[in-house]
């Protein structure tokens, strides 16, 4: 199994998950013209891709899904909250409904999506396995729950959102009903969320972590790492960022 980022932050996010001959995109917030263009910088065509998944309605998360599905006639996923908020400004044609709670497959993946604390209807974040190795994709989660952390421990590879630094952020240029949206339980992860996270988990096992959802104004890479890597005893160097403008290469799982 192999993964990466084509893009995180609040201008757009899309990720690429891969095994055997599946390959799967989950969200699109970018134009159809800047998707087709990261995902070939990635190997990739569009015509290779199974299915979209989404985890909730932000623009920056399904901003594109619509216009790439009828492109391409790609199936979108997603669960009926996510629809029902989102049906009036998307149309998606070629669309399934999945449950927050229950696994399913796409041919060569295991897909377990897991309710988030976010300000969406009914997002979700997905844990996703080959039979040998699990990914973990957390973003877009103000706050952490046990279920969370039963799903996350002893993944083999987690993309975590590290969204903001709380002095960065109080002391910033946003309003403070923002701030409070942003700080909120419903909101974004901060650096010390992540970390604390981590620290909960068993990483023992651990191949790669990415860094991801970063706030352009309110964070910087080096915060970011300096609190992953605190938390699990590596050097910043280790640390994986998923920037906006580039996302990150090709990240695969082996056996070591």
């Amino acid at each position: 199994m192999q993964f990466a980022s084509l893009g995180s932050g609040s201008k757009g996010n899309a990720t690429l998950v891969e095994s055997g001959k599946t390959c799967i995109l989950i969200d699109c917030g970018f134009s159809t013209k800047e998707i087709e263009k990261r995902i070939q910088q990635h190997g990739r065509q569009v015509g290779d891709i199974h299915s979209i998944l989404v985890t909730h309605e932000h623009a920056d998360h399904i901003g594109g899904v619509a216009r790439l599905s009828r492109k391409y006639r790609i199936p979108v996923m997603m669960t009926s909250g996510t629809w029902n908020q989102c049906r009036l400004k998307h149309d998606i044609t070629d669309l399934h409904l999945i449950s927050s709670h229950e696994t399913f497959h796409l041919d060569d993946l295991e897909i377990n999506p897991f309710p988030v604390p976010h300000d969406a209807r009914e997002p979700v974040q997905f844990v996703f396995s080959d039979g040998q190795f699990r990914l973990g994709l957390l973003t877009d989660t103000g706050s952490i729950t046990p279920h969370i952390q039963d799903m996350l421990t002893r993944v083999d590879a987690l993309i975590l959102e590290g969204n903001y630094d709380h002095k960065m952020l109080m002391n910033g240029e946003y309003p403070a009903q923002l701030k409070q949206r942003v700080s909120g339980r419903t909101g974004h992860l901060s650096n010390e969320q992540a970390a604390d996270l981590l620290d909960s988990l068993d990483c023992s096992g651990l191949q790669h972590i990415v860094a991801a959802h970063m706030s352009e104004k309110n964070n910087h890479p080096s915060l970011v790492s300096a609190s992953f890597s605190a938390a699990l005893g590596c050097h910043d160097d280790w640390i994986i960022q998923a920037g906006q403008s580039s996302g990150t290469e090709w990240l695969s799982l082996n056996n070591q």
